[in-house]
This record gives C-alpha cells, sequence and structure tokens, in this order.
C-alpha cells in the first residue's frame, strides 16, 4: 500500500488520536481504502498542497495540471467561493444549519468552521464516500462537543434518501438549511440525472432554505481536455452555463447570479480576479421560497 503522506492529523484544527471507541470503525475504514484508485477526494487535497493523497491521486492530479495548468488557481478559488458563501448565509440570511455534500478532506475554512465562527450554534452535517475521509471524521467528532454540532454521514450523492434520512439525527427539516454542492455535481453524468438527485434534496429541505453549488465547465477548455476529463480516473463531466442553470430551475438566484467562482461576490478578495477561463468553474447560490 502506497502510504498517504500523513496521517489523519489536525488538519481540522483538533488533534486525531481515536478515543477507544473509535478504533474498530477507524481500523474498518482504512481496511476499506483502495490506494490505486483516484478519488476526487484525494485529488482535490493534492491540488490544495495537502498531504492526504496517494500515488495515484497524485499521478492523475499531475496529468490534469499538465493539460489545465490553472487547475490549482481553480481550486482555492472554489475554496474561497465556499468561504464566501457560507458567510454570506451565515450573517446575512440567518441560516444556521449546513448540508455539505462531497465535502472532501480537510483544508482552510471547511464549512464548519466559517460557520460556528460567526454563530456558535450552527449545525453542520459533511457528507462524503472516501473512507480517508471518515478517518478524519473521527478526529473532527472527538473534539467537536464545545464547538456547535458536527456531524458526519459516509454516503454518496447518488443516494439522497440515505442522506436526509441520515442528515435527520442532527438537522431539523423543518427549519431552513443551507445544501452545500461545491464541485460534486460534475461527478455525475447526465444518464444517472444529477438534476433529479438534487430536485429530491430541495423537495425537503423548508422555504428559506438555500443551495450553494459550483460546477466545472468546459465552454473555455479544448475539446481534448473535456475528452480526456470524462474518460480518465475519478471522471469529470463539464456542463454549460445554460447545464448549470437547470440546477436552480423554480429558485430565487442571489445576486450577481451565475458567475465564475472566482467572480461571485468577491469585492474584498485580493485583486486581479483571475479569469473565468482559468477557472472553468460556475457558481451560484440561490434561496427556496
Amino acid at each position: 500500500m502506497d502510504e498517504a503522506r500523513g496521517d489523519a492529523s489536525d488538519d481540522w484544527g483538533w488533534a486525531s488520536a481515536p478515543d477507544q471507541s473509535g478504533e474498530t470503525d477507524q481500523r474498518e475504514w482504512l481496511a476499506r481504502l483502495d490506494t490505486s484508485v483516484v478519488h476526487p477526494a484525494r485529488r482535490y487535497n493534492y491540488w490544495l498542497g495537502g498531504k492526504d493523497n496517494f500515488e495515484a491521486d497524485r499521478e492523475s492530479g499531475d496529468a490534469t495540471a499538465a493539460m489545465f495548468p490553472s487547475i490549482r488557481t481553480a481550486v482555492v478559488e472554489n475554496r474561497r467561493f465556499l468561504r464566501r458563501a457560507v458567510t454570506l448565509l451565515t450573517e446575512e440570511a440567518g441560516i444556521r444549519q449546513f448540508l455539505d455534500i462531497g465535502t472532501g478532506l480537510p483544508s482552510a475554512d471547511n464549512t464548519h468552521e466559517v460557520a460556528q465562527r460567526l454563530a456558535p450554534d450552527a449545525r453542520v452535517v459533511y457528507v462524503d464516500n472516501d473512507p480517508l475521509v471518515m478517518v478524519h471524521a473521527r478526529a473532527l467528532l472527538k473534539r467537536a462537543s464545545d464547538a456547535g454540532v458536527t456531524d458526519y454521514i459516509e454516503a454518496d450523492l447518488r443516494d439522497p434518501d440515505k442522506i436526509l434520512e441520515q442528515a435527520a439525527r442532527t438537522l431539523d427539516f423543518t427549519q431552513p438549511v443551507a445544501l452545500m454542492l461545491v464541485a460534486i455535481l460534475h461527478f455525475i453524468p447526465e444518464e444517472e440525472d444529477p438534476y433529479a438527485i438534487v430536485a429530491r434534496l430541495i423537495d425537503a429541505l423548508p422555504s428559506g432554505s438555500h443551495l450553494v453549488i459550483s460546477h466545472g465547465t468546459g465552454e473555455w477548455l479544448s475539446e481534448e481536455v473535456i475528452a480526456a476529463s470524462a474518460t480518465g480516473p475519478a471522471p469529470i463531466w463539464f456542463r454549460s452555463r445554460e447545464q448549470f442553470a437547470l440546477f436552480f430551475d423554480g429558485l430565487d438566484l442571489l445576486e450577481p447570479g451565475i458567475v465564475s467562482a472566482a467572480h461571485w461576490r468577491a469585492a474584498d478578495e485580493p485583486h486581479p480576479r483571475p479569469s473565468a477561463q482559468e477557472i472553468s468553474m460556475y457558481s451560484a447560490v440561490a434561496r427556496i421560497p
């Protein structure tokens, strides 16, 4: 087994040594790791400069960077978009519940860190399907009792009913929830109907909830890059602006609407901003009426 560059350490901001009751789960999760298969969360971690990735993830990440040299800028800007969206929803919309699906491995300004800095009573449920992510989740849950409520679900976005059922342990679905689908939907091909998946999740949320999405687009990429992305390990299915807009059908888009992830409410970010072509990722936040 190719060892990860590091372990389940304090990237979440907390010590990671599991308590005795969690050791069995941690061994089980690690036993299910297939380090020979690329996982989007670990590849994303590599692009962000993280240490929790394997040789297959790094090789895939380097191959992508060779075709799309600004990929690291794109993932950094995507993380900044998440921070800005969570900040706005917590401060201005008064949201106190977040369902973050496809959260990936820890980095700076995770959803719970941003939300609970501003509102210590915020409740956050993370969802991911990578066993290594679950090892980090054990560290988070071990020390989260004094910093708001945080839970973690091992599940796949393709199973929204399971996600909703388990999230109900922590979230009150009679009160507004922010549904976070940040850089995850482009891993769902058209034949698996990502629009129906999102609609199922939205249907479970009350009025006043919000939908946050960022999504890769191929509108500025070559046909070669698009084809390679769809056929390589951890394939990506890019979507156009029109296709992206369908996820928000019937919802009330917040200003500035659908824009590059680098430009969504980014007035306070360092300037000049990267171009939409460099990022190749749309973003938007909408209120559920």
